[in-house]
C-alpha cells in the first residue's frame, strides 16, 4: 500500500571522467583492466533466480588481443528459451503489482552502483569485450547507462502523473499497465548501455523481459546482470539467455503471450522480425509492441560557407570513434569544391596521427572491430574500392588480423555519388567523400536525401543561417537527431533523444519519455458519484 505520491525530479547528466595522467580514476582502471587478465571468468545463463550452465562452452576473446580468453560461456538452445518465457510470465502478476516507488527504487541503486563500486570494472569490461578506448568505454557503460536508468525513472514519473480532467460529479483517472505477457529485449554488441537500457526501460514499467544481448557484448552484458541482481531486481523480471537469433524468433514470435520486442541490430534482421511477427498476429492475446533502432548511413553535408577545421574535427571524430561502429557515425561526407581540398588535406593529416592498438594503452585512438565477421566484410568494400575507377584511397587501407581484428581508418573519395559505399552501412572505420560544385547547394540536398534508405543522423557544417534554415527543412524526413554545425555522433540521454525512421527504425526515441509510453497500456477508470436513475434525458420533456 502506497500513502504518498513519489515522484522523481529530472536527474543532472552523469559526469564525465577525463582521466588525465596520474589522476585516482586513470590508477583505478588500470588496475581495473590489468585484473581482467588474471582470472577468465565463466559466465552463465540468468533464468529466474538460476544461474544456467549448459556446459556448451564458448570462448569470448578481446578483439584487439585475439589470443587473449578474457572468459567463458554457456550457450543455451530452444529449451532455455522457453524457460526463461515461463520464468518471466510466472514473475509478471507479482512484478506488475509491485509499487512504482519499489520498482524506481531498484533501478536507482543500480545506476548507483554503476557509478560507485562497479564503474571501473564495467569500463574495463566494455574496453576489454568490445575494444573502446577509455573514453568511449567511460561515455557509454557508466554515463549513459547511468542516465538511462536515472532519467527513464524520472520520465516515467512524468507519464504515471498524466492525469485527464474530471467533469462535475465524477472522477476520472488513468492508470498505466505494463503490456499483457512478456517481452523480448534483442541487444547489440556496440553499446554497453543500449544493452542495459533495452530490458531495464521496458521492466520499469512492470514488464518482464526476455533479454538476449549479441554474443559479442556479454561479457559486460553479465556484469550489468549482476548488478541488476544486487539492487534487488526480483527473480524472474529479467531473464538473460544465449540463444541464437532465429531460434529466439521462431519461439518468441508464435508464444501467444509475446507482448513486444525491443530491439536495436540490423535492418535487415528486423524487417524479419516483423514480417515474422505479422504472420503470426492471429495467434497473440494482444498485438505486440514493435520497437527497432537498426542501421544507418550518416551524413555530414558541408557548405560553402563552413568552417572548415570543425569540418574536420567532425569527420575525423563521427567517422572513426570506436571505429565507426556506431549506427550514428559519419559515413558520407558532401564537401564543396572551393572547401573539399583543404579539408581532404587536414583529414588526412589527422587520420595519419592516430594511433590504433589495444585498448590498455590509452594512447590508441583506434582499437580493433569487434570481430572476424565484420573484420571481412569492412576489408571487402576497402578491396574493392581500391579497383574501382571512380574511387581513390586518400589514407588507410589496411587491414591486418594477425594479432586483433585491425583495420585502419580509411577515406575514400568517389567520383560517383551513387557509388556503394555511399548508399550501404559498412559499420566500421570507413568514410566516403563526394565533391559538388558549391553553386549547386540544393542538389546536394536532393543528393544526401535520395541516395541511402536510412534516415538515422545527418549534419549540417553552414555559418550562413539561410542556408541552415533551407537544410532542415529540405532534409526532414533525412534524419531522426540533426546536428548543426557538429558531428552526427554523441547523443546524450534527457538531451538528444535518439532514433531514425525510414530503414533506421521505428523512431520510438531511447532516452526520452516517447520510448517508455511503448511499454505501457492505458486504461481509463471513471467513477460517476451519484449515477442517473432514469434512463430519461430532459430533452424529452414536451410539457
Amino acid at each position: 500500500m502506497s500513502n504518498g505520491y513519489f515522484y522523481f525530479p529530472q536527474p543532472s547528466n552523469e559526469p564525465i571522467q577525463q582521466f588525465l595522467p596520474k589522476s585516482k580514476e586513470k590508477i583505478a582502471l588500470k588496475n581495473a583492466l590489468s585484473a581482467t587478465k588474471k582470472k577468465v571468468i565463466d559466465i552463465p545463463m540468468y533464468i529466474g533466480g538460476q544461474e544456467v550452465k549448459t556446459g556448451k562452452k564458448k570462448e569470448i576473446r578481446s578483439p584487439h588481443n585475439t589470443k587473449h580468453v578474457l572468459a567463458t560461456f554457456h550457450e543455451g538452445n530452444a529449451t532455455h528459451v522457453k524457460d526463461a518465457i515461463n520464468t518471466a510470465l510466472k514473475a509478471r502478476e507479482q512484478w506488475a503489482n509491485t509499487p512504482w516507488v519499489q520498482r524506481a527504487s531498484i533501478f536507482l541503486k543500480a545506476a548507483d552502483l554503476l557509478a560507485t563500486k562497479y564503474r571501473y570494472e564495467m569500463l574495463a569490461a566494455t574496453m576489454q569485450g568490445q575494444s573502446k578506448n577509455v573514453y568511449q568505454a567511460e561515455i557509454d557503460s557508466t554515463c549513459e547507462l547511468i542516465d538511462f536508468l536515472k532519467f527513464n525513472v524520472h520520465f516515467l514519473s512524468e507519464i504515471y502523473r498524466q492525469q485527464p480532467i474530471s467533469g462535475a460529479g465524477m472522477y476520472n483517472r488513468v492508470e498505466y499497465r505494463p503490456l499483457e505477457g512478456f517481452v523480448l529485449a534483442v541487444t547489440p554488441f556496440n553499446f554497453t548501455a543500449i544493452g542495459g537500457n533495452l530490458p531495464t526501460s521496458a521492466a520499469m514499467c512492470g514488464n518482464v523481459v526476455v533479454w538476449k544481448p549479441a554474443h559479442t557484448q556479454i561479457y559486460s552484458a553479465n556484469l550489468f546482470m549482476k548488478i541488476l541482481k544486487e539492487a534487488g531486481l526480483p527473480d524472474g523480471v529479467i531473464n538473460m539467455i544465449y540463444v541464437s537469433g532465429p531460434t529466439v524468433g521462431d519461439i518468441c514470435f508464435s508464444h501467444p503471450d509475446f507482448a513486444g520486442v525491443h530491439f536495436t541490430g540490423s535492418t535487415g534482421v528486423f524487417q524479419n522480425m516483423w514480417k515474422s511477427i505479422g504472420g503470426n498476429i492471429h495467434k497473440f492475446k494482444t498485438y505486440p509492441r514493435i520497437v527497432g533502432e537498426t542501421g544507418g548511413k550518416d551524413f555530414v553535408l558541408v557548405h560553402q560557407s563552413a568552417d572548415e577545421n570543425a569540418v574536420v574535427a567532425a569527420l575525423a571524430r563521427g567517422a572513426f570513434e570506436y571505429q565507426g561502429q556506431k549506427c550514428s557515425a559519419a559515413s558520407r561526407a558532401y564537401l564543396p569544391d572551393n572547401l573539399a581540398a583543404s579539408i581532404k588535406k587536414k583529414l588526412v593529416q589527422a587520420v595519419k596521427s592516430m594511433k590504433m592498438g589495444i585498448t590498455e594503452d590509452f594512447t590508441n585512438f583506434i582499437n580493433a572491430v569487434i570481430d572476424e565477421k565484420s573484420f571481412d566484410k569492412i576489408k571487402s568494400y576497402i578491396d574493392n574500392a581500391k579497383k574501382d575507377k571512380d574511387c581513390k584511397i586518400l589514407v588507410g587501407g589496411k587491414c591486418d588480423k594477425s594479432k586483433g581484428w585491425f583495420v585502419e581508418p580509411t577515406v575514400i573519395e568517389t567520383s560517383n555519388p551513387k557509388y556503394i559505399t555511399m548508399c550501404e552501412e559498412i559499420f566500421g572505420p570507413v568514410l566516403t567523400i563526394y565533391t559538388y560544385k558549391a553553386n549547386e547547394f540544393e542538389k546536394a540536398c536532393d543528393l544526401v536525401d535520395s541516395t541511402s534508405e536510412y534516415a538515422l543522423t545527418g549534419a549540417i557544417f553552414s555559418q550562413d543561417r539561410y542556408v541552415l534554415e533551407y537544410a532542415i527543412k529540405r532534409l526532414t524526413n533525412s534524419a531522426g537527431n540533426f546536428y548543426i554545425n557538429d558531428k552526427p555522433t554523441g547523443a546524450v540521454v534527457g538531451q538528444q533523444p535518439f532514433g531514425g525512421a525510414r530503414a533506421s527504425g521505428t523512431n520510438d526515441k531511447a532516452g526520452s519519455i516517447l520510448n517508455l509510453y511503448r511499454w505501457l497500456s492505458a486504461r481509463t477508470i471513471k467513477e460517476t458519484f451519484n449515477p442517473p436513475t432514469d434512463y430519461s434525458y430532459p430533452y424529452m420533456q414536451e410539457k
